[in-house]
């Protein structure tokens, strides 16, 4: 063991000290660093973190803490390997899909940094990685819930609807937003929160029209429930799915669908449940609002996904940006390769802008993508698939669900693209 030159601190589980770097282990044992990426990797699967890129991170984090790592990460496990292939340590995490929180992930970052720079030890780092985990939400459950409605009203507004919509989604926004915050508090609940989200939305949005108020139900009801939409979940699985990580890719995609059919089946029950209670509900073509509310909804809804992704309000400038990249490279692509491919435009456009926000302010490129991302996701179309379906319009049905697939494969070879035509950073993308 080597011993520390003078004015640095040893650590208590090897000979490392900042200076000199990492000893290579080729058998580890009980060991500090392990701890630490076991704990990072817990917390990025938490943050939302793909498998291909959650598994670049910790070989990466591996490798400079000088440890021969394996690892294979699904949406509800991670098996790390430490050591030779003839003398390997196991472990198995048992995780849950986790939401992303960006604030979280940009404190991970953060702290993955000053361990792999020598500025903390992985003991300290653990111990930091502990107490993000524990921290309470940034943002009040009263912001939250109105950042779920004007998200809702502002998805009207990009569904094509007109005020009275964007008003109805408003209100249904708020009711949801106030029900997720009583399944967060309910144990069980969350497990059926999906379909009892969308129940309560049809009923409201039916009860509404029922009562003479002049709105598309289906469109409120579709805007209302916008943001539970796995469209993002479909997207990371059709990434996984191309870089080649076949187990996560299917297990998310599956998980992806089973949400959406959780959702359709709940607005089709509550449809048919407010035709039996309130008779025929008016059917209203939706009249389409200004060019100027488009813009302004455009501007809105991004800093309304930062508080419910729970962002840092430094990095809100760079998401509204992200989003205007997401939307001009939208339709950029709409008008040149038609309406599924021209998410490729915007996926693209937005993966670069991403890359160089990571590379010029040194923190994560997901920070700003995933916003992006969610303005572009094919969930609602996917919706209309399967509600087509419940309704026995099957053309129209395949016809929607080719759509959402061919989306979110243009969507996923934006990302793809953009990792290999932009600079990127050397710490976790």
């Amino acid at each position: 063991m080597t011993t520390p030159p003078k004015n640095t601190t040893r650590s208590a589980w090897t000979g490392w000290t900042p200076a000199q770097g990492y000893p290579v282990t080729p058998s580890p044992g009980a060991d500090d660093r392990i701890t630490f990426i076991l704990r990072l990797g817990r917390s990025l699967h938490n943050s939302g973190y793909a498998a291909h890129r959650l598994e670049e991170a910790l070989e990466l984090t591996s490798d400079r803490l000088g440890l021969i790592g394996q690892f294979f990460s699904t949406p509800t496990s991670i098996m790390a390997s430490f050591g030779p292939h003839d003398d390997q340590r196991t472990f198995l995490i048992r995780v849950e899909p986790g939401e992303s929180n960006l604030g979280k992930l940009a404190r991970t970052d953060e702290v993955t940094r000053d361990v792999l720079n020598g500025q903390a030890t992985p003991l300290q780092g653990s111990r930091r990685l502990e107490a993000i985990e524990a921290a309470p939400a940034p943002y009040p459950d009263w912001l939250s819930t109105a950042a779920f409605a004007i998200v809702s009203g502002c998805g009207a507004r990009f569904l094509g609807g007109g005020w009275p919509e964007v008003v109805g989604a408003l209100g249904i926004g708020l009711v949801i937003g106030l029900l997720a915050i009583l399944t967060s508090r309910v144990v069980g609940l969350s497990r059926v929160f999906e379909p009892v989200a969308a129940l309560t939305a049809s009923l409201i949005a039916a009860l509404l029209a029922a009562l003479g108020f002049p709105m598309s139900v289906f469109l409120a009801t579709l805007a209302g429930v916008i943001v539970l939409i796995p469209g993002l979940m479909l997207t990371t699985a059709m990434t996984e799915l191309s870089t080649r990580h076949l187990a996560s890719g299917t297990a998310r995609l599956m998980g992806a669908m089973v949400l959406l059919l959780g959702i359709a089946f709940g607005i089709a029950l509550g449809t048919k449940i407010a035709s039996l209670a309130l008779g025929t509900i008016p059917v209203i073509v939706p009249t389409e609002l200004p060019e100027w509310t488009l813009y302004l909804a455009l501007l809105i809804a991004p800093l309304c996904f930062s508080v419910l992704l729970k962002a840092e309000t430094r990095d809100m400038p760079w998401i509204i940006v992200a989003g205007m990249l997401a939307f001009g490279g939208a339709r950029l692509g709409i008008h040149t390769l038609g309406p599924e491919l021209g998410a490729f435009g915007g996926a693209l456009l937005t993966g670069i802008g991403s890359n160089w926000y990571a590379r010029i302010t040194n923190r994560s490129s997901q920070i700003v993508l995933v916003p992006g991302l969610l303005l572009l996701v094919p969930g609602s179309i996917g919706l209309r698939s399967l509600t087509s379906f419940v309704n026995n319009d099957v053309v129209v049905g395949m016809d929607g669900a080719f759509k959402m697939v061919l989306i979110a494969v243009s969507l996923a070879a934006g990302i793809l693209i953009a990792q290999i035509v932009s600079p990127k950073r050397t710490l976790l993308g």
